[in-house]
């Protein structure tokens, strides 16, 4: 898709480059340069998909920039391709060099993982969803989740108030097990009218009792592909309306393998963790706006 409408404030982006800026730039104040007419942009130095490209645009504009170009999330480059491009005053531009190409490493790192494997499973399974979970580092979340949609994804997961998800550390605390689980669930099924319940099972009948607690979904966690394969079918034939996921371990080397198993979407949490994205800075003086700022001096 190109564009993602994740929602992120000014304070936000404005608490990123001061984390940088400090109170001053030593380097351009030393060498007299902020002053003039510049051009920034950041380029692909290899294939990509693009994430919180207007992320960077939105910071070189609060600074003052002229917004000459900036492609949208989702989009997928080859090497060489200007991805965002800003004119403007030479400081703040340099304000925003290298938050932006951070952020863009980052962010385009995740994105062309996601649609690596995104692309892998459908080879198998058009029909599969790719789901990214929510164990990213704090204070990423939305980044993170831009990214995902950008490369195709979705998240399974944004929050503990998004949607009902059962966990054996929760029967745990459950005396009665099983027993109390079903019981919690149906006294407040009325609650759920729009809510799903998700159940993590580990084995075979774990996922039979929670079907029989009245899950809409069964969320397996490293069980392997084999016997994914097995069981799908085996659940589908006494729960038609049960929605499997396979969970723990999902990674764009396997996803393929386990997209083939007949679950409906595989949940991930290896696609925020690897080699960011090559992204290049140039900047130069503009000429343009040098020439306009000589022909007004000499008026």
């Amino acid at each position: 898709m190109d564009g993602v409408p994740v929602f992120f404030e000014t304070s936000t982006l404005d608490a990123w480059l001061a984390e940088d800026l400090g109170i001053f730039d030593l380097t351009s104040t030393l060498l007299e340069i902020g002053t003039q007419p510049a051009r920034i942009s950041w380029v692909a130095r290899q294939p990509m998909t693009l994430a919180c490209t207007e992320e960077v645009a939105r910071m070189a504009a609060m600074r003052g920039g002229s917004v000459a170009d900036c492609l949208p999330s989702g989009r997928r480059v080859t090497p060489g391709t200007e991805i965002v491009s800003v004119q403007g005053v030479a400081q703040a531009l340099l304000d925003c060099w290298k938050v932006g190409q951070n952020l863009l490493e980052y962010a385009c790192g995740v994105a062309t993982r996601t649609r690596a494997m995104v692309d892998l499973a459908a080879l198998v399974n058009p029909d599969v969803g790719i789901l990214t979970t929510r164990k990213h580092p704090p204070g990423l979340r939305r980044v993170a989740q831009k990214a995902v949609l950008a490369g195709g994804a979705f998240p399974h997961r944004l929050g503990l108030s998004e949607t009902v998800l059962v966990f054996p550390q929760h029967r745990a605390l459950m005396p009665g097990g099983w027993k109390d689980v079903r019981q919690a669930l149906a006294r407040h099924r009325r609650h759920l009218a729009e809510k799903k319940i998700v159940i993590e099972a580990n084995s075979y009948e774990d996922a039979r009792e929670a079907a029989r607690c009245g899950a809409d979904v069964v969320q397996f966690d490293k069980v392997q592909p084999a016997q994914l394969t097995q069981w799908c079918p085996r659940l589908r034939t006494e729960w038609p309306h049960l929605r499997l996921l396979a969970a723990g371990g999902i990674r764009p080397d396997n996803a393929a393998t386990y997209a083939a198993t007949g679950v409906d979407a595989l949940v991930t949490s290896s696609l925020y963790f690897g080699p960011p994205a090559d992204i290049g800075v140039r900047i130069e003086g503009d000429p343009v706006q040098a020439a306009h700022a000589i022909r007004a001096a000499g008026r």
